[in-house]
């Protein structure tokens, strides 16, 4: 599902600091006014998806519509670039409805600590040697032991990230699923993973801490040597990423599964 987005007026420019974007930036802001983000109708951010994840994370909690162009590398999340007609994509743009995933992490030292993501979560060795993690699903143990570089929990909007990089499934947008998924997985060597329903609480505890020690991290904030990790997605929040008619989301995820 995604709903039709309203009629945009104060608009708000962010941009990430290639040439490019400060140019667009610079051209878009005198074509359409700029007024401050807390002023705003919309934000429309300028650059690659680590422009976007960076504004989505900053205005996340304000429910502002984001509507992205592409003028940095990777544009997976954002829409083509023209400095015609703004007002009327704006206008026709349409608005998945995503949510973010909330992460609490226990570390050794027994300090909690709360990010979302909107990616994905990940877990990491930090040494050579393999984690050994047990996970649960809603508290039930669904496997005693996993041993590998890691484990990752992903969105719909983030399983064609890193969670495809390491074989994780490609999840349309609106499913209500989350994906688990194993990061180069030595015991149970065939296991890849599992998709849950998006109302589950996936827990990752961390066996033999001292000796194997483990980092997470939820889009780009870490917390090092942590001992327990709950991941759930926060379905009071919602991302409100406006898309082009034709070019949303939805139709990425799905051409991403036929792409080589």
């Amino acid at each position: 599902m995604s709903r039709q987005a309203p009629s945009f007026q104060n608009i708000a420019f962010v941009a990430s600091q290639t040439p490019e974007a400060r140019e667009a930036y610079a051209q878009l802001a005198a074509r359409y006014g700029n007024v401050d983000p807390t002023q705003a109708d919309v934000i429309v951010a300028l650059g690659g998806d680590g422009l976007m994840l960076q504004t989505l994370h900053k205005y996340m909690m304000s429910g502002k519509p984001i509507y992205g162009m592409h003028r940095g590398t990777v544009g997976f999340l954002m829409n083509d670039f023209s400095l015609d007609g703004l007002l009327e994509r704006l206008a026709a743009a349409h608005i998945p409805v995503m949510h973010p995933l909330l992460m609490r992490t226990l570390d050794v030292q027994g300090h909690v600590r709360e990010h979302r993501a909107i990616n994905e979560v990940s877990l990491f060795r930090q040494t050579a040697q393999a984690a050994h993690l047990r996970i649960l699903i809603d508290e039930q143990e669904r496997l005693a032991e996993l041993v590998a570089d890691g484990v990752l929990v992903a969105t719909p909007a983030g399983s064609t990230a890193y969670n495809l990089s390491v074989q994780g499934p490609i999840i349309p947008i609106n499913a209500p699923l989350l994906a688990l998924t194993a990061i180069s997985p030595f015991r149970p060597r065939r296991w890849r993973g599992a998709l849950l329903p998006d109302k589950s609480k996936v827990s990752i505890e961390v066996m033999d801490v001292d000796k194997r020690p483990v980092a997470e991290v939820a889009d780009s904030d870490e917390v090092r040597s942590v001992r327990r990790v709950d991941v759930s997605m926060d379905h009071a929040i919602s991302l409100n990423m406006l898309f082009d008619p034709g070019h949303n989301l939805d139709e990425r995820i799905l051409s991403e599964q036929f792409g080589f």
